[in-house]
């Protein structure tokens, strides 16, 4: 086995040292991209392998332990990734032992070493969900592929053992690394992060308003970090503006005061939370709470005449959308921008089935360059106008229409 991993890493060496993308001709050139990333990830899940065997060799108590170092410290190394990561690679490959849909995946190529441990943790208590994961990363995008993992644990799990857990595990800690850059690592429990990034949002807001008028353009996340030093030299002194926290929960689950199997209780980017907190946010009533209840009232069809949604119809965007339409992008929150299937320009109403949610470059690519998304709803590819999938794409390519 070995030998034939020599033999192949050689045979590989030569073709990459050979190879050159301009040789590649265009219409090749996303199927390349393709089979390289599949062999990308199947070199991954070997070394993960690799590694998790070495972490089981023979010994006990301190002598394992030491082998567990030197596996994770050698996959570190081998695969050029973090020791964390390295941790987290040989623990998904032990799963691997148990989840054979999960095994197959991640030797087929299908799986990257960041999903493979997303999945394993939800595949160690939730077995049932790995099917679901392995195809929903097919389309996923990373953070998303989280969330879902995230709500597999979830369904299991005992919610108020799991936030009590999480609560006890609360930390803040900050370090200065060795180019004196000051980094904080903080973590605890989702409704309460919530509640924080909610208190941060109009301070960050204020600081892109500031910078703008200067005539600086900046990431959203120096904003951020502007927003926080203002929050803390206000000390209190001042009223924190309003702010708003997204909940999706279903009607019944609310009145019931827990979920059931299948159900939705969640904080809208941060995770699964249980009803009795959603009822203890409300009862603070700061910050605002907007709830998107799933069997409530039917927001399909409601439409009005001016040309940006109503409060009403944003509501139900954010729970329709918490990430961009496009498959495979993961963008959320603020950087996503409405988007009319139709332009308003010709229709003069706002419809809630003709909305969408795009990201900042793919709303550009959407106007600019005529990309679209395909007939649907929800997630779903976003594809260029030469894509046969595109929705005009029978009008743009009139000699291309099997039926003309």
């Amino acid at each position: 086995m070995c030998h034939s991993l020599a033999k192949f890493r050689q045979a590989f060496a030569g073709y990459s040292q050979s190879f050159d993308a301009a040789l590649v001709a265009p219409s090749e050139l996303a199927r390349a991209l393709s089979d390289a990333g599949a062999i990308e990830k199947m070199a991954a899940a070997v070394s993960s392998l690799i590694a998790a065997r070495i972490a089981d060799g023979a010994g006990q108590g301190g002598a394992k332990a030491q082998m567990a170092r030197l596996a994770a410290r050698s996959l570190a190394q081998a695969s050029g990734t973090s020791l964390t990561q390295a941790w987290r690679s040989i623990e998904a490959a032990k799963a691997m032992n148990s989840q054979p849909d999960l095994a197959l995946a991640a030797k087929a190529g299908e799986l990257s070493r960041q999903q493979t441990g997303l999945m394993a943790s939800a595949a160690i208590v939730n077995p049932q969900a790995v099917a679901d994961l392995v195809q929903a990363a097919k389309t996923s995008s990373l953070s998303e592929l989280a969330a879902r993992a995230e709500r597999a644990r979830a369904a299991v799990d005992d919610m108020d053992a799991r936030l009590e857990r999480v609560h006890a595990q609360r930390s803040a800690r900050d370090w200065t690394d060795e180019l004196g850059t000051w980094h904080m690592l903080v973590k605890g429990r989702p409704d309460v992060g919530a509640q924080i990034m909610a208190a941060l949002e109009p301070f960050t807001d204020a600081a892109f308003r500031r910078a703008r008028a200067e005539g600086r353009r900046e990431r959203r996340e120096a904003y951020a970090f502007d927003a926080l030093v203002d929050l803390v030299q206000a000390g209190g002194q001042h009223t924190i503006p309003g702010h708003e926290i997204l909940v999706r929960i279903d009607h019944e689950a609310l009145l019931r005061g827990y979920t059931l199997e299948g159900e939705t209780c969640e904080i809208a980017g941060f995770g699964t939370v249980t009803p009795k907190v959603v009822h203890d946010i409300m009862e603070t009533r700061d910050p605002f709470l907007k709830a998107v209840v799933t069997k409530g009232k039917d927001v399909i069809g409601v439409a009005h005449l001016g040309r940006r949604p109503t409060a009403y119809q944003s509501t139900a965007l954010d729970w329709l959308f918490p990430t961009c339409a496009a498959e495979g992008c993961g963008a959320r929150g603020r950087f996503l921008q409405t988007d009319h299937r139709i332009d308003w320009s010709k229709t003069h109403y706002t419809s809630l089935p003709l909305l969408d949610r795009l990201c900042g470059p793919d709303h550009r690519l959407k106007t600019e360059h005529g990309w679209a998304l395909v007939e649907g709803k929800g997630k779903r590819p976003f594809v260029s106008p030469q894509d046969p999938r595109h929705p005009m794409y029978r009008e743009l390519h009139p000699q291309k229409d099997p039926g003309g």
